[in-house]
């Protein structure tokens, strides 16, 4: 009897150190082992405690999370890094909505480390005062930077304010208004030919129609059509040595584009060509800031439709300015900008500019040349492509502006 209880205290007390005694037999959850020394036998069973559930971080702390791995460079090894947004969006022409948003990097060859990845932004927007849109844009590169592709595919239902065709018109018109529906798509193939130089083509569709004209509006589009379709057949010559297209750092970007609208493939009566000229330099001025200066130009054929003529302001030049307000057959800005980078993922601008329509070069006039200047703030939502803020001021008139990558 003192032998069975000296045994028994002894696989109490030290079986850890008997493994080599011990035969364990697994149940669902518990487990049950036996011991067994000469004609002794005990049964005995072990239940393990439940291992505590991982804590499950706050919600700010899990955004916090995701937008701070966001800024890492993942193209090497992933197909695609998305990262999405959304929020409250403000534009002059659209005001206050709401906006989603997926900015996308990738590769075409994850073996090539020289070229900069390739982007991707799809967007939604809806508005307070009945805008809305749909989207996507960006520019594939493909393997060592041989050739690119760049994409807008976009349709827009928005309340438009017209006030007519021309400087003065735009000055001295009372304002009206119509709505705006407006398809568009367009895409661009450049392949190299020589170091930062190439060629392509341009192919593009555009359909616009408008509603709800008043009297005054019918007089300002001068009795032309309110729907208009037109489809675009260009040649591009580019040199390009920006390292990184949504938001260079360095490099210089030269773009000459001729598109011709056959009278055939669309409702425009006429052939009409248009004439695009880009031409846009980056260098760094000192730590985390870079200076960025712009010049661009369209020059469009006599006879072209209302609502493929070119149009002062938007998010890109002009900011600030209503988009349409001033409107020609052609257009010419410039804008010099110096973007900083202050802590982190933030960062600011300020930028001053220069703009001008007129129905021709014989027609241009330097008196009515209008100012553009203004400020902006800059988060990184993805490895430098850049949320902005702006707020832009011109002649009589300012305006914020919230969008996706650089304004050029």
């Amino acid at each position: 009897m003192i032998r069975s209880i000296i045994v028994a205290g002894l696989c109490l007390c030290g079986l850890c150190a008997l493994p080599s005694r011990v035969r364990a037999q697994d149940a669902e959850r518990d487990s049950v082992y036996t011991y067994v020394s000469g004609s002794d036998t005990l049964h005995y069973t072990y239940t393990p405690l439940a291992p505590e559930p991982p804590r499950r971080k706050p919600f700010l702390q899990r955004v916090v999370d995701y937008f701070g791995g966001s800024t890492v460079d993942r193209t090497f090894e992933k197909k695609i890094d998305f990262t999405f947004a959304g929020g409250p969006s403000y534009s002059k022409n659209t005001s206050l909505g709401i906006g989603l948003l997926a900015a996308g990097l990738y590769r075409v060859d994850r073996t090539d480390s020289v070229s900069s990845p390739s982007d991707v932004s799809i967007f939604a927007n809806v508005s307070v005062t009945g805008f809305y849109a749909l989207g996507i844009s960006g520019n594939t590169i493909f393997s060592k930077n041989r050739s690119r592709l760049n994409y807008t595919l976009a349709f827009s239902s928005a309340p438009r304010s017209l006030w007519g065709i021309g400087y003065h018109a735009g000055r001295d018109n009372r304002e009206t208004s119509y709505t705006e529906k407006r398809y568009q798509i367009e895409t661009r193939y450049v392949h190299r030919i020589l170091p930062n130089t190439y060629l392509g083509v341009m192919l593009g569709f555009e359909h616009t129609k408008g509603r709800g004209f008043d009297a005054l509006g019918e007089s300002y589009i001068e009795g032309q059509k309110h729907s208009y379709t037109a489809t675009g057949i260009g040649l591009i010559a580019e040199y390009d040595s920006r390292d990184f297209i949504p938001n260079p750092f360095r490099g210089i970007y030269v773009s000459l584009e001729q598109t011709s609208y056959p009278q055939a493939l669309g409702n425009c009566g006429k052939t009409i060509w248009r004439t695009t000229f880009t031409a846009d330099a980056y260098r760094k001025i000192w730590k985390g800031a870079i200076l960025a200066a712009d010049l661009y130009g369209v020059f469009n054929s006599k006879g072209t439709p209302w609502p493929m003529l070119a149009r002062m302001g938007g998010s890109q030049r002009m900011r600030g300015y209503y988009q349409g307000r001033y409107t020609d057959n052609c257009l010419l800005t410039a804008q010099v900008e110096v973007r900083q980078r202050i802590w982190r993922r933030i960062g600011c601008t300020f930028w001053g500019g220069a703009g001008n329509v007129f129905a021709s070069l014989h027609d241009f006039d330097w008196a009515e040349t209008l100012p553009n200047y203004g400020i902006g703030l800059r988060w990184e939502l993805k490895k430098r492509v850049n949320v902005r803020l702006d707020y832009g001021f011109g002649k009589k008139t300012s305006g914020f502006l919230l969008n996706i990558n650089e304004a050029f």
